[in-house]
């Protein structure tokens, strides 16, 4: 099974134990950068400087991912949780759930909306910016353009709004690429379902239903009419989990009924 970062940071190890080093030469080096006592950085971040003096001699598996958090984030540092798997290739594993998702998706359009051509993994390199759009969709018949990210895991809302927002200014010039000369783009955020997942859209959707006003039933009936262009975010599929590929749910329990 993976192991999960919960609370706490715990230790990985000698490259672990290097990491841990790395973050805290970089705090001690930007505190002394800006000229502040432990004791100072302590009280702007909410800590003792005992808390900074630990930080800063790679000492933090006792400490939550907050408290690293609170203290990186006043000398404007980000810090970054990568997951590593001990079993195994975690891209790898991350890797196969999109790719499952990638089926599924290009599956339903073949049979529910077969009006649609679909172009998968299209890469782009339009005045400087570089990427790739998991989905490009196009309907002849209506000249729209459709772009389909899937995500299986959300990790930063904001990144994932300006993304989508991005590729849509540069769809023309994708498209021009293919022959394609769309009077419309739209844009379809789908998210694979998990617990985690809807935590986090829950946690922002305010702001991702402003980006992405159409929800997954919406968009259903466009794809049979698309008329006008639209922006979505939905769940795949917007099911009970039971009805889902494993590699994208975790199992459901079953109780079995009780017996005399």
């Amino acid at each position: 099974m993976p192991t999960a970062h919960k609370r706490r940071i715990s230790g990985g190890g000698h490259r672990g134990g290097m990491h841990q080093g790395r973050l805290g030469t970089a705090i001690r080096l930007l505190r002394q950068r800006r000229r502040w006592t432990q004791a100072e950085l302590g009280a702007r971040a909410g800590v003792s400087d005992t808390t900074i003096s630990r930080i800063e001699r790679g000492h933090v598996r006792s400490l939550t991912i907050a408290t690293i958090e609170e203290v990186a984030g006043e000398l404007d540092i980000r810090v970054d949780l990568v997951p590593r798997w001990r079993s195994g290739d975690l891209d790898r594993l991350l890797n196969r759930r999109h790719s499952t998702l990638h089926e599924l998706v290009a599956r339903w359009f073949a049979d529910v909306v077969p009006a649609w051509v679909l172009a998968p993994e299209v890469s782009y390199s339009i005045y400087g910016e570089r990427g790739v759009i998991d989905i490009l969709a196009w309907h002849p018949e209506r000249r729209s353009l459709l772009i389909i990210e899937l995500k299986t895991d959300i990790v930063d809302v904001n990144d994932l709004v300006g993304a989508a927002d991005r590729r849509r200014r540069l769809a023309r010039s994708i498209a021009a690429e293919r022959g394609w000369d769309p009077a419309t783009v739209s844009v379809w955020v789908l998210v694979a379902p998990s617990r985690t997942n809807r935590r986090r859209v829950a946690a922002h959707e305010a702001m991702l239903r402003a980006a992405f006003p159409m929800d997954g039933r919406g968009v259903r009936a466009w794809l049979r009419k698309p008329v006008g262009a639209v922006a979505a975010l939905s769940f795949w599929p917007d099911s009970p989990a039971g009805k889902v590929r494993p590699d994208l749910t975790p199992t459901r329990r079953v109780r079995r009924p009780r017996t005399a």
